[in-house]
């Protein structure tokens, strides 16, 4: 088994939202997501030890968050939601996901960002290649920012393969266009206890 990630494939996605219902923009909303693809070191057995997980995710999610950031060519500071996803090839578990999401991967995102105090929102599957999920986004400063509140569905056309795990990162400059439920205005973020 090898201490680094087997990499296929890296995959870098931009939405950017010029109109939203009957209303256009001014300036557009936009996000980004980065995924890698790559080798399942435990599919097919089980492996009471996840921490070489741990240990990739903190190596691929720095790469992830700069090259979702780059994509959206903005400094790192401007960013103003965060997420992360993961799919596992149906040889694999969610566990393999969580693995890479929950222990250390907010670190590499966080230093990436210009800082961030609220919890990335996560999410994780299990699928074959074409699985869609939705990323799921929220402020990185304070929760109760509803206009943040979003998510980004993410899809490699041939990923992930059987003995495959998929790991990705979003990233937004904005929120929602015209957002109107109320909550937190970003002006109002005091960034101190990651809700407010």
């Amino acid at each position: 088994m090898s201490d680094k990630p087997e990499i296929r494939t890296i995959y870098t996605l931009v939405e950017e939202t010029c109109m939203d219902g009957v209303k256009s923009l001014e300036n557009p909303t936009r996000k980004a997501a980065c995924a890698v693809v790559f080798k399942n070191p435990y599919a097919g057995v089980y492996q009471e030890d996840l921490s070489l997980l741990y240990t990739w995710s903190e190596e691929l999610g720095e790469m992830l968050t700069q090259k979702a950031v780059a994509a959206l060519g903005i400094e790192p500071e401007k960013v103003e939601s965060y997420g992360k996803a993961a799919i596992a090839g149906l040889a694999g578990e969610r566990e393999h996901c969580a693995a890479l999401m929950h222990p250390a991967l907010g670190k590499p995102i966080r230093a990436n960002v210009g800082g961030g105090k609220a919890l990335l929102p996560s999410a994780k599957k299990m699928g074959g290649p074409g699985t869609a999920i939705d990323l799921p986004l929220g402020h990185k400063n304070a929760a109760y920012v509803r206009s943040h509140f979003d998510a980004m569905e993410v899809r490699i056309p041939d990923a992930p393969g059987p003995d495959e795990l998929v790991l990705m990162v979003g990233v937004t400059d904005s929120g929602r266009p015209f957002p109107r439920v109320g909550g937190l205005t970003t002006d109002e973020v005091k960034g101190e206890d990651g809700l407010k």
